[in-house]
């Protein structure tokens, strides 16, 4: 390593207020830390979400009885030729905690005193976060003794934050170095995938569970490859989340993850209240022997569109979605729960498996009859109206998905995001999700699907994918025969249509 770097640990309030690193790897303090921030740095594009979990993430560490809680790195370079430390990596981190002290009544922090570039990110983002803040930690005007002791709170949590909040610094006098530091840093955290991140922040909130639980947990979370992980959280659980709130899904990434943290064990909100509560009914349930004794059926912990409990319920709710999709995604007829020997999904697994615009049909397929499952399907003891209504389910839900395929010759993305949201004027463009969870019962989806699906007419799918379904005669392009099949799968997916009312040729 090179003898010219520093490594060093300081306290929030030595560092904006005292302008003094604590602790250096030669043991000495550096004082009159002037932190400037250079120009070639990129605008501080941190928002209020960013700058409120920020304070939240302090605030439980500090109801946690944390001594020392380390808040980030900070790398600088320091120019044997001036006083000034300018800011490589950090910065984001840097001024939200110096709008946050400021908010807590800090007055005059000299590092929010220079002259920051002028973009509209600075100009938006310093004053909005700082209001956010303010309006989460600032005084109170009543007086009043809840004023009183939000005040004697506020400043217990100044002082945690000036005092037991730690960043790791590193200093060096060349510049290509610090970059270097900076782009390993970076790289070890591009290598996360979002899970990784999720994985990481609810093992944390485990804290209060024994060691041999959480190496269970572990274990089992890693049964699944990273890649299986990836493909389970973007394409399904994130997209299905984001469609049933009537949003388009783009992608799953470390500033959207928000959404799979939930609620923490510290919330006490009635709407926390409700879930938690929720949650540890069923668990309490499951676990005993009530289902077993009574023989009725298990208590659903989870629901797609409601919020995840953090901490171990995480890990529970991931394996017990994973497991429902493998068991849809299985058409063996000896084996899976939910789709058992389907022809239809015979037909799909055979001749639609390649290409992109198969693939988003085959998702739309998948991911409608796992919401359908989730909400309606029991999953102990289903009775026979049970199957029946969810197999007529899954006719609609092929219908619907392959009516986007039927109508494109090249399928991608943004069609089928604006099918989806509706916005499309392809026959059957609608948002399924978001019908599926409007609904009580599954007798009312039916009846709703029942109006809302149309059939498809030649003119429709004639200058879509479909046409692969036609073949040319002496008198024309016509339809293949809708019954030709190989081993009872069906070579043309266009039958399904015909024989459920779907197709007007």
């Amino acid at each position: 390593m090179n003898n010219n770097l520093t490594l060093s640990i300081t306290t929030i309030g030595d560092l904006l207020l005292r302008k003094t690193i604590t602790i250096t790897n030669s043991g000495e303090p550096i004082n009159d830390v002037s932190l400037c921030v250079p120009i070639y740095q990129r605008p501080y594009k941190w928002t209020a979400r960013n700058a409120i979990q920020l304070l939240d993430d302090i605030i439980e560490a500090k109801n946690s009885n944390k001594e020392r809680y380390r808040v980030g790195t900070l790398i600088l370079h320091k120019a044997k030729d001036k006083e000034q430390y300018d800011i490589v990596d950090g910065l984001q981190r840097t001024i939200t905690f110096s709008l946050l002290l400021t908010a807590l009544g800090e007055d005059g922090i000299e590092f929010l005193q220079q002259k920051i570039y002028n973009n509209v990110h600075n100009n938006h983002n310093i004053a909005n976060n700082y209001n956010a803040l303010n309006r989460r930690v600032g005084l109170k005007l009543q007086d009043s003794d809840s004023a009183t002791e939000h005040q004697r709170e506020m400043e217990r949590l100044r002082d945690y934050i000036e005092n037991m909040c730690e960043l790791i610094v590193v200093i060096t006098p060349d510049v290509s170095e610090a970059f270097q530091f900076f782009d390993s840093q970076n790289a070890r955290g591009k290598a996360l995938y979002p899970h990784d991140l999720l994985k990481a922040y609810h093992l944390r909130e485990m804290n209060t569970i024994s060691e041999d639980e959480t190496e269970k947990i572990v274990k089992d979370w890693e049964q699944v490859s990273q890649s299986g992980l990836a493909d389970f959280f973007g394409n399904y659980l994130y997209r299905i989340k984001e469609w049933v709130s009537g949003n388009k899904a783009n992608v799953l990434n470390e500033h959207n993850i928000h959404m799979f943290k939930g609620i923490t064990r510290f919330s006490r909100t009635p709407y926390a209240q409700f879930y938690k509560s929720a949650y540890c009914y069923a668990d309490m349930v499951n676990s005993s022997a009530m289902p077993f004794v009574s023989g009725t059926r298990n208590v659903n912990a989870f629901q797609l569109d409601t919020p995840i409990i953090a901490g171990k319920p995480f890990f529970e709710y991931t394996k017990h979605y994973y497991n429902i999709l493998k068991d849809i995604q299985n058409n063996n007829k000896y084996e899976g729960f939910y789709i058992n020997d389907n022809i239809i999904v015979k037909t799909l697994d055979r001749h639609l498996k390649k290409g992109i615009g198969n693939g988003i049909a085959r998702l739309l397929f998948d991911t409608s009859v796992l919401l359908y499952v989730d909400r309606f399907c029991p999953e102990t003891y289903p009775t026979k109206e049970d199957m029946e209504l969810f197999e007529q389910f899954v006719v609609y839900a092929f219908i619907w998905a392959y009516s986007l395929r039927a109508q494109y010759t090249n399928l991608g993305w943004l069609s089928a995001q604006n099918y989806i949201m509706g916005l499309s004027d392809k026959i059957n463009a609608f948002n399924m999700y978001k019908l599926i969870a409007k609904q009580d019962t599954s007798s009312s989806l039916l009846s709703a699907l029942a109006d809302k699906v149309n059939p498809l007419s030649n003119d429709d799918i004639k200058d879509g994918w479909a046409q692969e379904c036609y073949e040319y005669s002496g008198k024309g392009d016509t339809l293949k025969n809708l019954k030709d099949e190989i081993d009872g799968v069906y070579e043309n997916y266009l039958y399904f249509f015909h024989i459920n009312g779907f197709y007007k040729n």
